[in-house]
């Protein structure tokens, strides 16, 4: 009799096997989805390139001009020059993040940079200096050369030389240009690797803190109140590990935990609203929405003007855009001004709350039976 069972078993197994088709079609989808991973990852690192920086220039008409036409001679402009007054002038608006840099020329040149508000900017302005070091000194040897040949051929002239108006003889000062660094990052930071890494912490901690609530947590009330204190250890711890431990995030500690609790928590209650509005579907929704759609485009590693318009504009509207920026300015730049970080990110909390409040009202709504129903039948 188990003989006969287990023959039958067998028998039977095939029967439940998956189609050589559908195999080969679930092959082919979860290739398809490797590939738009990928492809969300690298796209923005691929397309990238330096255009668009707004950087101050200040000097004598003629040096910027010559600036001006000489940067637009490159596709794309890297820099959208903007005049400045002074060099305290632009010190200022690259302390309020209103400029990655300037560009002074005159008797004393000097580049601007600001490396805390983005090494890659840094590092373009840092070529252009060395830019104009390298024209300063070919035209200094042009002139210093030209004045050797005019005296050495009125020497074979049997004239005496006649040295230019002012000239003492001695070799010419060749100027510097200096590079001088507005704001640099912190110790425990030296290249800004640490602070572009920390818009992932953001994005995974929320993603998993709104799944787990989600599965685990019943009750709005209960799952909400767990949201808040999720995102209030979950910033603090982060801020524990990367500035106190680490060191790399600088200043106030208290500010940069609010800013990461912040990031986490809004992430987080996207994931709690769409999942109570759709259901499990919603889980996925919300981690395409904050994985593969606003991490790539958020323009931590690089300026936002970097990435193809006008996806770095439309990534500082989301989560990790938004947390990158506001954490790169409580620490670096106090005078820059934050309030539509702040808002942004309140408003995805508060979005996603709204949504978590919906769905459970709905869910409500379904289960309670009609008045009439509870009403208690008569009996005659």
């Amino acid at each position: 009799m188990n003989a006969h069972r287990e023959t039958a078993s067998v028998d039977a197994a095939p029967a439940r096997r998956t189609k050589w088709g559908v195999a080969a079609m679930f092959g082919l989808v979860g290739s398809v989805i490797v590939a738009v991973i990928v492809m969300a990852f690298v796209w923005p690192a691929a397309t990238s390139q330096a255009q668009n920086l707004p950087v101050g220039i200040a000097g004598p008409d003629a040096a910027v001009s010559a600036v001006e036409d000489k940067l637009a001679e490159q596709d794309p402009a890297p820099f959208d020059l903007e005049g400045v007054d002074s060099g305290d002038d632009a010190v200022s608006q690259i302390e309020s993040r209103s400029l990655y840099g300037a560009i002074l020329l005159g008797d004393e040149p000097e580049v601007l940079v600001a490396t805390a508000a983005s090494p890659v900017a840094a590092q373009a302005l840092r070529a252009v200096a060395a830019q104009m070091q390298s024209q300063i000194d070919t035209a200094a040897k042009a002139a210093l050369t030209d004045q050797l040949t005019a005296i050495v051929g009125a020497l074979k002239t049997g004239q005496m030389p006649q040295l230019p108006e002012g000239a003492t003889g001695a070799a010419p000062e060749i100027p510097t240009v200096t590079v001088t660094d507005v704001v640099p990052l912190a110790d425990g930071d030296s290249i800004g690797a640490g602070l572009a890494a920390s818009v992932f912490p953001m994005v995974l901690g929320g993603m998993l803190g709104g799944i787990l609530l989600t599965l685990l947590v019943q009750g709005i009330v209960r799952r909400l109140v767990g949201l808040l204190v999720f995102g209030v250890a979950a910033g603090a711890l982060i801020a524990l590990v990367m500035q106190t431990w680490f060191g790399i995030l600088t200043g106030d500690w208290l500010l940069n935990a609010a800013v990461l609790g912040l990031g986490v928590t809004a992430t987080s209650a996207l994931i709690i609203g769409l999942a109570a509005l759709m259901g499990p579907p919603g889980i996925a929704v919300g981690a395409i929405i904050t994985m593969f759609i606003a991490n790539p485009i958020a323009g931590a590693a690089q300026p936002p003007q970097f990435l193809p318009e006008p996806w770095g504009a439309v990534g500082q509207f989301f989560v990790p855009g938004a947390s990158a920026n506001l954490l790169r300015s409580v620490m670096y730049f106090p005078d820059a001004s934050t309030w539509a970080q702040w808002t942004i990110l309140g408003v995805w909390l508060a979005g996603g709350v709204v949504l978590a409040l919906i769905g459970h009202q709905r869910d409500r709504a379904e289960l309670t039976p009609p008045e009439r129903q509870l009403e208690p039948s008569s009996t005659g």
